[in-house]
């Protein structure tokens, strides 16, 4: 399966990620200083869904295009800022509009063609840096931050395999570098082997403060399909397991395309 951005633009899975990436920032601008947010692997920055990969999968129309109509209030925010940004936002544009002055963000792209756009779009922006560098080696190279606050998304493409060991890796060389940081980092569903083997390994490595919020919109026993998506956080903002369950009871309740054995959760992984 190709999880390029470009493909998968405002599908359940996007919509459920950045819908909680909206809260998240939300969170950490109740406090006055500033933060710092870096994207590893940030694609183009918003999409057409009616034309190019988006169009040819459809897979918007499972996901944003339900929320549209009245959505829910938990996911009421995230999908005004769909509305208000035009072209279907991704994570960079979803974080820019939600920086105050002060803030900063990093973008990393390794796609040639997907920087360029991603350039073109934050031409000028003081306050946006875009990369052309791989994301998981800008961790090392631009953490920390002169900001004691932040967020770090980790969103893979989940091509190769190893990518959970990778994600993992990315997750320590943060957290060793930006332990103040909320660390954040998306993952597929598509059988429950390998995220029961991310999950332990994330126990192992000593990782401390994590939570994992998941949603299927089908059993996740096939290992040829999408059948689901988590966001694994470390130190979530206060409030986060609180308000997750809702984003996601909200985005199920919207989707026509579940079956048997569709559900969330919100697993504590490791204590505080």
């Amino acid at each position: 399966m190709n999880y390029r951005h470009a493909f998968h633009a405002g599908n359940p899975a996007d919509c459920m990620k950045h819908a909680l990436l909206v809260w998240m920032l939300r969170a950490l601008a109740r406090k006055p200083a500033p933060v710092f947010v870096l994207d590893t692997h940030a694609g183009l920055g918003r999409y057409d869904l009616l034309s190019g990969p988006a169009e040819r999968t459809g897979e918007w129309r499972d996901g944003i295009a339900r929320l549209l109509h009245e959505p829910p209030p938990p996911l009421a925010d995230y999908v005004g800022l769909v509305e208000r940004l035009g072209l279907y936002p991704g994570s960079p544009a979803l974080i820019r509009a939600l920086l105050r002055p002060g803030d900063q963000m990093a973008c990393c792209e390794l796609h040639p063609e997907d920087h360029a756009a991603l350039s073109r779009l934050f031409r000028g922006d003081r306050q946006v840096a875009v990369h052309l560098r791989d994301g998981y080696a800008a961790i090392g190279a631009l953490l920390p931050p002169r900001q004691a606050r932040g967020l770090v998304l980790i969103d893979p493409p989940f091509e190769a395999p190893g990518e959970f060991d990778r994600v993992l890796a990315g997750l320590q060389a943060g957290v060793a570098r930006f332990a103040t940081g909320v660390h954040a980092a998306w993952y597929p569903i598509k059988h429950r082997s390998p995220v029961r083997a991310f999950h332990e390994a994330v126990r192992f490595a000593g990782l401390r403060d994590v939570v994992c919020a998941e949603m299927w919109w089908r059993e996740p026993t096939d290992p040829a399909r999408l059948n689901g998506c988590g966001l694994l956080v470390r130190n979530p903002p206060w409030g986060f397991e609180t308000a997750a369950p809702d984003v996601l009871a909200a985005l199920l309740g919207r989707l026509e395309n579940k079956q048997p054995g569709f559900g969330h959760t919100l697993l504590r992984l490791t204590g505080e």
